[in-house]
C-alpha cells in the first residue's frame, strides 16, 4: 500500500521501444537466485563482461552492493528481505524500460517475492536463473565466512541455516554450479538469450 498521494504518472516521449531500437537489442531482468556461496555474483559479473564484449547494454545489481546505499536501512528479517526485493524489482523495472539487461544477484529466498518482481514486467522480461548448489557445497566454499559465523550463532536468520530458502518452481534457467564452471554457466545463459532472440 502506497503512502504517496496526489501523484500522477508522467509519460516520457522516449519509449522502451525507442531505447531498445537505439541499443539494438531487447531488455529484460536476469534474476539470479540461490544460496549464499552458490555463485550468483561471480556468474553475473562474468556474464556482464561477456555481454559488454558483444556491445550489449547492461547494469548489474548485487545484493551486498545495494545494501551499501539504496537498501542500507534494511536488515535481514523476513519483512526486510521482502522490502529489499521489492525495491530491487522496481529499480530493475526502470532499467528494463531504459532498454538495459539488468543482472540481479540476490539470494531472494521467497517464492512470493520473486513472483512479485516477475509480475512487474512483461511476460518475456523476467528470466529467473536458479544458481543451484547444495547447502553442503556452499558451506565448503563459504567465500565470505558467513556460514561459519552462522553455525557459531554469530549471525541469526541466515538463509539455509536458520532461515528458509524456497527453490524456484520453474526457472527459465538452472545452473548446477557443482557441475558447471563459471565459463560454462555464462555460455548456457548466452545460448538461451540467443535462442530466444533477446540478443
Amino acid at each position: 500500500m502506497t503512502k504517496s498521494t496526489n501523484i500522477v504518472w508522467h509519460e516520457s516521449e522516449v519509449t522502451k521501444a525507442n531505447h531498445r531500437e537505439l541499443n539494438g537489442h531487447k531488455s529484460a531482468i536476469l534474476w539470479f537466485t540461490g544460496l549464499s556461496g552458490s555463485g550468483k555474483s561471480v556468474i553475473s559479473t562474468a556474464l556482464e563482461a561477456a555481454l559488454y564484449k558483444q556491445g550489449i547494454h547492461t547494469y548489474r545489481l548485487d545484493g551486498d552492493n545495494v545494501r551499501h546505499g539504496l537498501n542500507k536501512n534494511l536488515g535481514f528479517s523476513p519483512e526486510d528481505r521482502t522490502e529489499n526485493i521489492r525495491r530491487i524489482g522496481e529499480v530493475s523495472k526502470l532499467m528494463v524500460d531504459a532498454g538495459l539487461f539488468t543482472l540481479t544477484a540476490f539470494i531472494s529466498p521467497y517464492h512470493n517475492d520473486r513472483d512479485h518482481v516477475r509480475k512487474l514486467v512483461e511476460a518475456d522480461e523476467f528470466i529467473e536463473i536458479y544458481v543451484q548448489a547444495s547447502l553442503e557445497t556452499c558451506e565448503e566454499r563459504d567465500p565470505k565466512g558467513l556460514y561459519k559465523k552462522a553455525r557459531l550463532g554469530d549471525i541469526k536468520g541466515f538463509t539455509g541455516i536458520d532461515a528458509p530458502y524456497e527453490e524456484p518452481r520453474d526457472p527459465e534457467i538452472t545452473l548446477d554450479t557443482k557441475r558447471l564452471s563459471i565459463e560454462e554457466s555464462v555460455e548456457v545463459i548466452l545460448t538461451y538469450l540467443k535462442e530466444k532472440k533477446y540478443i
